[in-house]
């Protein structure tokens, strides 16, 4: 059974949705985001989703791509992500761990070499978010050679077909958006049409989690209202870390306070 599979059926019995927070690896440093990490472990994330700090991060907003510009200009490399990871695998052996990349980070020192080094830090699952299902085929094909579920992103406005094709070719969790564009904490959440999660539970995908905008309880619990099987945290957690930057205890404990609430708010009516 894989690490997500786990966590859903554990969940389930619990009458709760996953709660996975993102941050960006490297940020701000190697050992700060070690902390960070571990803060967000500790204040009861059900899951990690994780970036390796680009240069061009298209899919994202102004807070995300702040967060990689701080660890690029720390000089933290692809190596280090990967360190981090190992080590956090290490310490949370049954924790499920996400990538969020793009594909020049993919390819650009050999796409196999890649996946190779996914497996050995202990990675779950691979989003690749400049890589359409129509295009991802031999992307799926190294991921599952190494153990690696790859995910795809469902656009609000899909087609039955595209979000078929979609649940055809996601494992592990179908990445969720809660409205078009790029990444951002906005107070108000455009919340997934139940078309949407009904077409992808009738194509047998793997659980939804919805992403884009999830800021506060009230957004978690739209989510699991909604039918998700839990929701994603990006920018609000990486503006925490960002107007925190001078007090690192203070960011860990808000860091660790936010999280905590966020996943009181999973708890299923």
């Amino acid at each position: 059974m894989s690490r997500y599979q786990a966590m859903f059926d554990r969940l389930e019995q619990q009458q709760q949705g996953a709660l996975v927070p993102f941050v960006t690896l490297g940020d701000p440093d190697v050992a700060t985001s070690l902390s960070i990490i571990r803060s967000l472990i500790a204040g009861g994330a059900d899951a990690l989703e994780l970036g390796l700090p680009f240069s061009d991060p298209v899919a994202d907003g102004p807070t995300i791509q702040k967060a990689a510009i701080r660890a690029l200009a720390a000089g933290v490399s692809q190596a280090d992500c990967f360190s981090i990871i190992a080590t956090i695998r290490a310490e949370y052996p049954d924790l499920p761990i996400g990538l969020l990349v793009y594909a020049n980070l993919v390819v650009s020192n050999g796409a196999e070499a890649f996946y190779q080094r996914c497996q050995q830090a202990g990675v779950d699952s691979v989003l690749i978010a400049d890589v359409p299902v129509r295009e991802g085929e031999r992307f799926n094909a190294l991921a599952r050679a190494n153990g690696i579920a790859p995910i795809y992103i469902a656009p609000p406005d899909a087609s039955a077909e595209r979000l078929g094709q979609v649940a055809a070719h996601s494992e592990g969790y179908v990445y969720l958006l809660s409205r078009a564009g790029v990444t951002g904490a906005d107070t108000t959440l455009q919340a997934p049409a139940e078309r949407v999660i009904r077409a992808l539970k009738a194509a047998n995908s793997a659980p939804p989690l919805l992403g884009f905008g999830i800021s506060n309880p009230e957004h978690v619990q739209a989510a699991i209202a909604a039918g998700a099987a839990g929701a994603i945290s990006g920018s609000a957690v990486v503006k925490i870390i960002e107007q925190q930057l001078h007090d690192l205890p203070a960011m860990y404990a808000a860091l660790e306070q936010f999280v905590a609430t966020l996943k009181a708010a999973t708890n299923k009516p």
